[in-house]
């Protein structure tokens, strides 16, 4: 009888202890299956506030601004910046559309011939200059032989319009969240400071940690996005100088490809090929010089932007940005190089030495680069 009743006893126990285990993790299932489709614009929310909150205190400071006030100036700020030019893209593409359809279809527009030294063009010459030629005597025979091609291209052009327009809004909307945040900064952090507190197991260590990320971040944005836009801008401007068709896009190209760390120097290539060309020999020297300074420049950028200030090693950070990217994206930027950081930090204090500038390290807050 006794046996009974401590089994009884026994299973009553076991049950009250799985019970609430599996009920609070029916309540975690649910709740990461209702912000599963928010993840990404979770992630740039706080990957925007981290970056844009150094910005958010200097205003507060030099300004005498409320938080709430400095954030609005910030939000409404970064969506005009995002906006305008979108908004002016998009009225100017709408307007070439039907100009580029008429030419398709009659024929009756001029194009012009191509430039002379097309044909010399090793590899792509001789066919780049057929079809250029055919395309500016017999517009409605060029139609006809690259029909398929065309609508493919176009279909995929709209495809990429699509997505462009929802990434420009998903980018909106982390601006407008990552506003809100920078309204509520100070208690965000306090309760963000509690929750690494019992994750990490003292608050000396949840700051440390918190602290690393942010700069993690910083540094990514400065040392990969920061860097990308300085290439952008220096062979963007060789291409606007020599006059070369589709020289935003280009820079734009190179701008994604610094981004994602392919060399710029494939979208440069075809544009010397271009210089070398349509200009004289003289303008694509200074042009090939200059592009290929551009294009080299962060060699010498990202070792002063990334990694400053941090304990953490530069090719620690490239490599999770690399790694990130292939693995999620470009918002993998981010997320590779914070995991790489944190586990970084991690196994050196697993071994018992401490990481190399850890002296950077001043009460369990690390200096942070911002």
């Amino acid at each position: 009888m006794a046996d009974k009743i401590t089994a009884k006893a026994t299973i009553g126990s076991i049950v009250d202890v799985l019970l609430p285990l599996f009920l609070l993790a029916l309540l975690v299932a649910l709740c990461v299956q209702l912000l599963a489709p928010f993840v990404g614009l979770l992630v740039w929310t706080i990957i925007l506030t981290i970056c844009f909150k150094p910005l958010h205190e200097r205003l507060m400071a030099k300004r005498g601004m409320s938080s709430r006030r400095s954030a609005v100036i910030i939000g409404v700020g970064l969506s005009a910046l995002v906006l305008v030019p979108t908004a002016i893209a998009a009225t100017s593409a709408a307007r070439s559309i039907p100009e580029l359809v008429a030419t398709v279809q009659s024929g009756d527009r001029h194009v012009p011939p191509p430039p002379a030294r097309l044909k010399e063009l090793p590899v792509v010459g001789e066919r780049a200059n057929a079809a250029w030629t055919q395309a500016a005597t017999d517009m409605p025979a060029f139609a006809k032989k690259y029909g398929t091609q065309i609508a493919a291209f176009t279909k995929t052009l709209l495809g990429m319009a699509a997505g462009l327009f929802t990434a420009v809004l998903a980018l909106v909307l982390a601006i407008i969240f990552a506003a809100i945040c920078l309204a509520y900064a100070a208690p965000l952090r306090a309760y963000l400071a509690r929750v690494f507190a019992r994750i990490t197991g003292d608050r000396q260590s949840g700051e440390h940690y918190m602290d690393l990320i942010a700069a993690t971040v910083r540094s990514v944005a400065n040392g990969v996005i920061g860097v990308a836009f300085v290439q952008a801008l220096l062979v963007g401007i060789g291409f606007f100088a020599i006059g070369m068709p589709g020289a935003g896009l280009a820079a734009l190209l190179a701008m994604a490809l610094g981004v994602v760390q392919i060399p710029v120097i494939i979208v440069v290539l075809p544009a010397i090929l271009y210089a070398f060309a349509a200009k004289t020999t003289t303008v694509a020297i200074i042009f090939t010089v200059w592009s290929i300074i551009g294009g080299l420049s962060d060699a010498v950028l990202k070792p002063i932007m990334i990694g400053h200030g941090l304990e953490v090693p530069m090719p620690i950070i490239l490599l999770g940005v690399i790694g990130g990217v292939m693995a999620f994206g470009l918002v993998g930027l981010f997320i590779g190089a914070v995991v790489l950081a944190v586990g970084y930090v991690l196994f050196g204090e697993w071994v018992g030495e401490p990481a190399p500038g850890a002296e950077n390290i001043e009460g369990g807050t690390l200096r942070a680069a911002e």
